[in-house]
């Protein structure tokens, strides 16, 4: 950031008065600029025995597999957004159940809240953002090509948890693994 989004002068980085962390500042109206986690939202939405996942036609991770999820928006609640996300990605309407997992993602600055849905039809679409969408049964899920670490994480407790019939709150923290290239490190809080 160069320049303050209130005035146009130019910000410097500093800890402000009464923080302990360097911001943004602005040199000129002292606006502080807050960078802060953004906040994924979205769904697992189920069918009788199948999760719908969807194919995703934009970066990062084209052609890969993943449930429907996106940033949240303002004005909205995380049910709302989930939702949403669910309706642009795969045209499918949800009922948002409870909120299944959450995981920190500190290495992108991200956190992501995944709910439990039930789908209220079929009649479900590729959306703007998707190539494809698709039912699938746990054994035909294409793990190798879903697209992100949280979402194969969320996946296997969801059917680790389907045999006993309870979903309780799953949380933890992702990371990269030092070393390799697309290792992650999880770590899953006590339950």
């Amino acid at each position: 950031m160069k320049y303050c989004s209130h005035c146009g002068a130019e910000v410097e980085v500093r800890v402000p008065e009464g923080d302990n962390r360097p911001r943004h500042v602005c040199i000129i109206c002292s606006t502080v600029h807050y960078q802060n986690p953004k906040i994924v939202v979205g769904c697992i939405p189920v069918w009788e025995q199948q999760i719908l996942l969807c194919r995703r036609a934009i970066e990062p991770r084209y052609g890969l597999w993943t449930v429907p999820a996106g940033f949240m928006e303002n004005g909205e609640t995380s049910q709302q957004g989930a939702a949403r996300e669910t309706w642009e990605e795969a045209c499918a309407r949800v009922e948002v159940e409870g909120l299944y997992t959450l995981f920190n993602l500190p290495h992108i600055n991200q956190v992501y809240l995944l709910f439990r849905s039930r789908l209220l039809d079929l009649d479900v679409a590729a959306g703007e953002e998707s190539l494809e969408v698709k039912l699938f049964d746990e054994q035909e899920i294409p793990w190798e090509k879903l697209a992100f670490p949280v979402i194969k994480e969320s996946l296997k407790l969801y059917y680790a948890d389907r045999e006993t019939g309870t979903y309780p709150l799953r949380s933890g923290t992702i990371t990269r693994a030092a070393g390799t290239a697309g290792s992650y490190r999880i770590i899953l809080d006590p339950s």
